[in-house]
């Protein structure tokens, strides 16, 4: 199978790429920083005047918890664009269709695959 009219499947990897990478469903990183600097003062009053601050450290535990996972999710994503950029540098790079198995571009995509044999066994 050729890799014709490689100009379209660039937008629509593109237009892809960009509907994963942005659909992002957690709370920013300076909105959780902002939160936990309200609690942090809070949690100063409260414990200087005596009083029952649990609910509060259990909100602290929580939110730096959240913190810490959205920064996994933010590296990962940059590590996945930076591999998407030199997947599409290389595929705009191609100045012929692609008819044949090529190995580099095997090794440069992004999502791994299998290979079947001609009788669609492994």
């Amino acid at each position: 199978m050729a890799l014709g009219k490689k100009d379209t499947m660039n937008e629509t990897l593109q237009r892809n790429v960009e509907a994963v990478l942005t659909g992002t469903d957690g709370v920013p990183i300076a909105e959780i920083d902002a939160r936990l600097e309200e609690l942090q003062k809070e949690l100063l009053k409260v414990a200087n005047a005596k009083g029952n601050y649990d609910s509060i450290v259990d909100e602290i535990y929580s939110l730096r918890e959240a913190k810490q996972n959205a920064q996994v999710d933010n590296a990962e994503r940059e590590g996945m664009k930076q591999r998407i950029s030199e997947m599409q540098q290389f595929l705009t790079e191609q100045t012929q269709n692609i008819t044949e198995y090529d190995e580099q571009l095997v090794r440069r995509r992004s999502i791994p695959y299998n290979v079947l044999s001609a009788n669609g066994l492994p």
